[in-house]
Parts: C-alpha cells; sequence; structure tokens
C-alpha cells in the first residue's frame, strides 16, 4: 500500500467538509424543528444492536444489506442499522409503546453493505418520520403532507410526486395463484415496465383468465387519475379485491392534491419497491435530472407484529445530504469579526458578548486566513468593532 492508498476512502463513503457540513447541520435542525411542529418526536435508536433484533420484521433485502460483527463481550452476532424505521417499529412497541397515536422522528447515519443504486452513498444520513396507531387515508396523507413539507423547506425545486398501492399487485397474484418461483420473473418485468413482455408471461404463467388479463392492464397502469380512471374499473371488473385499495389509493391522490396543487402528481401500479415490507401505499418524490427517488415511504402495517404489537404504521425517508446537495437551503451567514491575541479583560468580555450574540468572533494569529467584515480595535481607550476595508 503506497502512503497516498492510506487516506482513500472506500467506494461509497464520501467526508462532508466546510462549508458543505455546516449547510447539512443547519438543515437538519430546521427539519427535526420542522417535524416537532407536527407532533413528532425525536428518537435515537441505537447504530449497534444484536442482529436478530435488527432485523426482525424485514425483508432479505435489508439483510444483505447490514453489516454485521460479533459482540465480543457476548459473542452474538451484532448488526450496524441499515434503515432506521425497523427499531422505530421496536421503540413504538416495547420502549414506549403508547396507547394512542406514536409520532416519532429521526435524523442519523445507516450503512449499507452495498450503495442501493449508483446514485446512493453507503452511509447515507437518514433523516424521516414514522406514525404509529392511526389508520385509513387520514394518516396516509398526513405522512405524505409532511415529506412534501420537508422537502419544500429544504428548498427543493420541481418535486412530483409518484403513488402506488402494492395491495392491487397482491389482489390480482392471489387470484392468479402465482407460484413463488415465477414471481421473481414478473417482478422483474414489472420494473422494467414492458408490457408486452407482461403480456406474454401472463399468457404463458396464469390459468385463471381474468387475473392473467388483470395482469395485462396492470403493466399500463401509469398515468395520471384522468388518464387511469377507465382501466381502474377495468381491474376492478376482473379482480374485485382490488376495488378497496384503488379507491383508497384514489382518495388519497386527490386530498394530496387539494393540499399541494403544485406538486404534479403520478399513479404507478407498477412500483412495487418494498413489497416484502409494505403493505399497501407507497410513494415517492422525484426531481427531474435525477435518477433516483429524493423521499420515499409508504405503509408497512406488519412490522409492529414482529415484536408483538400490530398497529397501523406508515412512513418516509430521505437522506438528508441529497437534500442539502439538490435544494437550494442555506444557513443565514454570521458575521465575522476578527480580533487580536491579547490578553485584556475588557477584550475577552466583549469577543463572548458579540459570541453570544450570534457572531463568529475569531482570535487570529499570524497563520490564520480568515476573511472577516469587521474587526475589534483599540481606538480611543476602548475596545471597538470597525469595518474591514474590503479588498
Amino acid at each position: 500500500m503506497t502512503l497516498a492508498d492510506r487516506w482513500l476512502l472506500p467506494d461509497g463513503i464520501e467526508e462532508v467538509l466546510p462549508p458543505h457540513a455546516q449547510q447539512i447541520e443547519h438543515l437538519r435542525r430546521r427539519l427535526i424543528d420542522l417535524m416537532d411542529g407536527w407532533g413528532y418526536d425525536l428518537v435515537m435508536p441505537p447504530v449497534l444492536e444484536y442482529l436478530d433484533s435488527l432485523l426482525t420484521g424485514t425483508g432479505k433485502d435489508l439483510d444483505l444489506r447490514t453489516f454485521k460483527v460479533t459482540d465480543q463481550l457476548s459473542g452474538r452476532l451484532m448488526g450496524l442499522s441499515a434503515d432506521t424505521t425497523p427499531q422505530v417499529a421496536r421503540i413504538d412497541a416495547h420502549s414506549l409503546a403508547p396507547e394512542g397515536i406514536g409520532r416519532f422522528c429521526y435524523c442519523r447515519t445507516v450503512f449499507h453493505t452495498r450503495a442501493r443504486s449508483l446514485l446512493a452513498s453507503r452511509t447515507p444520513t437518514q433523516i424521516g418520520a414514522e406514525l404509529f396507531g392511526m389508520a385509513g387515508v387520514e394518516a396516509d396523507v398526513e405522512v405524505i403532507s409532511l415529506m412534501l413539507t420537508l422537502l419544500r423547506a429544504s428548498k427543493v425545486a420541481n418535486v412530483h410526486l409518484d403513488l402506488g398501492n402494492v395491495g392491487v399487485y397482491r389482489a390480482i397474484a392471489d387470484q392468479a395463484a402465482i407460484a413463488p418461483e415465477r414471481e421473481a420473473e414478473l417482478f422483474g418485468l414489472l420494473k422494467l415496465k414492458c408490457a408486452s413482455d407482461i403480456d406474454a408471461w401472463a399468457e404463458a404463467n396464469v390459468a385463471d383468465k381474468a387475473a392473467a388479463d388483470a395482469l395485462k392492464v396492470l403493466a399500463r397502469l401509469q398515468g395520471t387519475v384522468e388518464q387511469l380512471t377507465e382501466r381502474f374499473e377495468q381491474l376492478i371488473a376482473l379482480v374485485p379485491a382490488t376495488a378497496t385499495e384503488l379507491n383508497h389509493l384514489l382518495d388519497v391522490t386527490r386530498r394530496v392534491a387539494s393540499r399541494h396543487p403544485d406538486v404534479p402528481t403520478c399513479l404507478d401500479l407498477t412500483e412495487l419497491r418494498g413489497y416484502q415490507y409494505h403493505t399497501g401505499l407507497v410513494f415517492a418524490a422525484y426531481v427531474p435530472g435525477y435518477g433516483d427517488a429524493i423521499a420515499q415511504g409508504g405503509r408497512y402495517d406488519e412490522t409492529g407484529k414482529e415484536f408483538g404489537r400490530a398497529r397501523p404504521a406508515r412512513g418516509f425517508s430521505a437522506d438528508l445530504r441529497v437534500l442539502a446537495r439538490l435544494g437550494e437551503f442555506a444557513p443565514a451567514a454570521k458575521p465575522v469579526v476578527v480580533a487580536p491575541e491579547v490578553e485584556d479583560p475588557a477584550l475577552w468580555t466583549l469577543v463572548q458578548q458579540l459570541r453570544d450574540q450570534g457572531m463568529r468572533v475569531i482570535t487570529t494569529r499570524p497563520q490564520d486566513s480568515q476573511q472577516a467584515q469587521q474587526a475589534l480595535q483599540f481606538i480611543d481607550g476602548q475596545w471597538q468593532l470597525v469595518e474591514v476595508p474590503t479588498v
């Protein structure tokens, strides 16, 4: 290993330097305060915990993304948290176990063995919110509205919202009686959104004609409410069990559009992200020119069941660093004042007063290169603030 190689960071892991680090920290405080204003209590789950607890109620994908280590004290396997949501579900079920509605928010680093995409970090700063014990359309609208409000507070422009519902696919799959070993093939085709290939797969693998036709309709369910109304009716006629989830999706879409008329909304019923994890509505926010969702979430009612307390649950998360990079949020610039290195109680008192007022006061030394707007100088027997001439 060369000397230069010692300073290389692993792929997908990056450090954050000034002034970007300060921007991210100020944005974190802004968004945590915003969620607090909505009634969401801040929680700080442990970064490291026993693996059997950490992965309870999660799917295989999260298991593969989790770093695993051996606890030197107990000999048990532990994991670095790759997703905060299951830990918050445990907090709701055991640590706090509120009788009524539980609202929680968080912001912390999580760790991934592999990045989720080419654009993603392996150590994202995950920020999000979880809502427990509240069911129905109102709960979904609250969580989506909070997500969009956070994006607005981050000053991310041109946000587009995608809505889907994995419950629709489940209803079709139940009627089609798709074998588990063949379902992976269908998932791959739905991910590619290739309607003709899905048509051929349905003809070859689904004996129930209504279910096969429903899969063909499903493959073409991307667009606005107005564009999809007729196809929704076709799908309900073919698989009546889809009606509840489709009507729920339409109700959520209309209410969100009423609250956020400036956010274009698209429906995509082939979006099955987190299928093994989510139990109904799923949603994601996108911006032009960025190939990944900048925030995403959904309903996951079954997670709490694994902890012995099944409750309605939904939430969302985002990478704070992505929001800071794509948004135009910038903290207010502090006035920078330079002070000489002089042992004078009067000077020290004034410096502390200025810092308490929110100014950035730097005691200068010959090697300092700070750019200041003002300086403390001893004039007429007292320390005074004077403007620094612009070069």
